[in-house]
């Protein structure tokens, strides 16, 4: 299943690494990604594949969660069918 990942918060070292350890750790592959700068805010956007037989949508969901919470981000992350229709509106 592909997903999309949005990372937003106050700019520090290892974010991406932080984000990008867990999706492996998750075995969840990134196909495409994005990032940038935004004076003091890291933006990041990531279209990934949940290989659901190593973790579940919502395991990959909680795990970066937890670790916004540490890190003081803010990461959503949607089913690509659910973005996509959010959008067609």
């Amino acid at each position: 299943m592909k997903a999309i990942i949005t990372v937003v918060g106050k700019d520090q070292v290892g974010i991406m690494y932080k984000v990008s350890g867990i999706l492996n750790e998750k075995h969840v592959n990134i196909e495409d990604v994005t990032q940038t700068i935004l004076q003091d805010y890291f933006t990041m956007i990531m279209v990934v594949k949940i290989d659901e037989s190593a973790a579940s949508f919502h395991e990959v969901d909680v795990a970066l969660h937890e670790m916004a919470e540490k890190e003081g981000l803010s990461i959503h992350v949607q089913k690509e069918e659910i973005f996509d229709t959010m959008h067609q509106i």
